[in-house]
């Protein structure tokens, strides 16, 4: 039986050749007093975890179809949150519709799914580290004026 998702060429025994960028690391600085610990979990009210994912939905808002806005409201809500951008790839899915991309970072990411139709903006924010995620929030909120926004918040990784 063949393996899911390699295709024809590994069916029959081939395998294609795939060619790959080299990996690319970005130092991300350690706080005081913890250069013997890498993993970036933090201790916030007693509680030690590993970051907070912010699911932050966006109704009645603007401009929801312009990419440009949107990578620049990914790279202004990255500095806000104090978090290290690696990469952001976005996806226009059809002219003046929906959008969808990543904002890759050295804490995590942030995610952005849009229905302009809709005038709704589904936004993920996952940060570890000393990064800030809630310091996005009126970075989106400037961006795309939306008439309500619902937040629901996860800590990830509690000890």
């Amino acid at each position: 039986m063949a393996q899911l998702g390699l295709g024809l060429a590994a069916i029959n025994g081939v395998r294609p050749h795939r060619v790959r960028a080299p990996a690319r690391t970005v130092p991300v600085p350690i706080p005081p007093g913890d250069v013997n610990r890498k993993d970036h979990f933090i201790t916030k009210n007693g509680l030690t975890y590993a970051g907070s994912h912010l699911i932050i939905d966006l109704w009645d808002a603007k401009h929801l179809d312009d990419r440009d806005r949107i990578e620049q409201a990914l790279k202004d809500a990255v500095e806000a949150a104090g978090a290290t951008l690696l990469h952001i790839h976005l996806h226009r899915f059809t002219e003046g519709g929906g959008i969808s991309g990543v904002a890759v970072l050295a804490e995590s990411h942030i995610s952005v799914h849009t229905w302009p139709e809709r005038g709704y903006a589904a936004f993920d924010v996952f940060m570890c580290g000393g990064a800030e995620p809630r310091r996005a929030l009126p970075v989106f909120e400037a961006a795309f004026s939306p008439g309500r926004i619902v937040i629901g918040e996860h800590k990830r990784g509690v000890l």
